[in-house]
């Protein structure tokens, strides 16, 4: 499911980053959960969190109700007037129930332009073809806890010595993008909240963020470690198509860790 700073690009490469040991799994900011549906289930206790509390009890209804989710979606219609009811009623909170409100919620999502829950996207969707995508997020979220909370409420209620969070907060400079139905916008001073719950943790954190000066100097602290990374950027590919756009790693552990530990294969002249 697509949304508005999806990690889908960059799943592999921070999955790569995770420690190893680990026993919790806290995504923080959980958006469209592409690293947890990315990452193996193991044995590691997970919880997704979104202070999103349309977004939270969408994975929920996925979780606990996912065959009624599916019967209040078989029907639906892509138009405009059907996208339009549907983002009024959740922003005026019309009363129904937690299925209705997440089939509302997935109807605009799918059916907004760029998933950006505001306006309708005019393009073409089987919403048929979403029902299997359902029943397998089901399945795998079978032992995940969903939360919502407000992240440094989450982070001390979760801290523990072998816990990992991954964070992915609005990034810096463009948090507007994320002021839509049922979320709150992030602000500069929950940026540095974030970063003073982070760094008096127990546990371990990886944190993605786009590259800028504010971030590093927000995180210029002793013991933390800062990767540069790259990718396309999807905003800007349709005039340039080579654009890249410049993000950063931030973890309070080793983030070659993994690599560290890879068996090397010996040959006859080792």
């Amino acid at each position: 499911m697509s949304w508005v700073g999806g990690k889908k690009a960059l799943r592999e490469e921070i999955v790569k980053r995770f420690p190893l040991g680990y026993k919790r799994y806290i995504e923080v900011f959980g958006g469209a959960a592409w690293v947890l549906f990315y990452k193996n289930p193991g044995k590691d206790f997970e919880v997704y969190n979104d202070f999103n509390h349309l977004l939270a009890n969408l994975y929920r209804c996925v979780q606990e109700h996912p065959n009624e989710l599916i019967e209040s979606l078989r029907y639906v219609i892509n138009s405009r007037e059907n996208f339009e009811w549907a983002r009024d009623s959740l922003a005026q909170n019309v009363p129904a129930s937690p299925v209705q409100k997440a089939s509302w919620f997935y109807q605009v999502i799918r059916f907004s332009y760029a998933s950006g829950l505001l306006s309708y996207g005019s393009q073409p969707h089987d919403m048929w073809s979403d029902f299997p995508l359902i029943l397998q997020a089901n399945r795998r979220l079978k032992d995940v806890l969903v939360e919502n909370q407000d992240f440094e409420q989450l982070i001390r209620h979760y801290d523990r010595e072998d816990s990992l969070f991954y964070c992915d907060p609005p990034y810096h400079a463009t948090e507007g993008y994320y002021q839509n139905i049922g979320k709150d916008g992030f602000t500069e001073k929950d940026h540095i909240r974030l970063r003073d719950r982070l760094l008096s943790m127990e546990g371990k954190f990886l944190l993605s963020y786009n590259d800028d000066a504010f971030v590093r100097d927000l995180y210029d602290a002793p013991s933390i470690h800062i990767q540069s990374i790259t990718r396309l950027n999807n905003i800007k590919q349709r005039y340039d198509p080579n654009c890249q756009f410049e993000e950063v790693f931030i973890a309070n552990y080793d983030m070659n860790e993994r690599g560290l530990y890879v068996p090397k294969q010996f040959n006859l002249f080792d």
